[in-house]
């Protein structure tokens, strides 16, 4: 019962590199495949552009907010300036999956669809691994906590009392 009070208080493991990646394709991903259904229902009610838009915002804020939470450990949850840098990061991964689509149809007229499946997911592929570098490293590092890095550097120095003397080497 009382290791209960002190694990509540205790703030979460910070995942490391790898499980925050693992993390990240699984959020990602999930939300990509359900935005995906979402979007083709959506479109038999209203202009598939507008669907688009609706679920792309809906998709970018849950995904934000379960990369807080779950996928960084930063928290319980995201703030506005974390929600802008990441809707950033994934306009920007939207520009980059966009020009390779426009690079191939100005490359290639009629690619079959093998072809633009194998370059689209080649370049969300990179977008998602460059969108995964800048919210780990620059969006979310501020969040965690700082004894995660503190672990991995030198032991914080004491203050020594006035009456402890140095030992310092004398040459013979």
């Amino acid at each position: 019962m009382g290791t209960d009070t002190v694990d509540a208080q205790r703030p979460p493991a910070t995942p490391g590199p790898l499980a925050s990646f693992a993390r990240f394709v699984l959020c990602g991903g999930g939300v990509g495949v359900a935005s995906s259904a979402a979007v083709a229902l959506l479109a038999g009610v209203m202009p598939w552009a507008a669907a688009n838009a609706l679920i792309t915002v809906v998709s970018t804020l849950l995904c934000t907010e379960l990369h807080a939470r779950f996928t960084f450990g930063a928290g319980p949850r995201a703030g506005w300036r974390e929600h802008w840098q990441s809707a950033g990061s994934a306009t920007a991964a939207y520009a980059v999956t966009s020009t390779a689509m426009l690079i191939l149809h100005m490359v290639e007229s009629s690619p079959g669809v093998i072809v633009e499946q194998v370059v689209y997911l080649s370049a969300s592929g990179l977008a998602g691994f460059g969108r995964f570098l800048v919210l780990r490293l620059l969006v979310f590092a501020a969040c965690r906590p700082r004894t995660t890095v503190r672990a991995q550097g030198p032991a914080p120095v004491q203050k020594a009392s006035t009456t402890v003397s140095w030992p310092i080497p004398v040459p013979a």
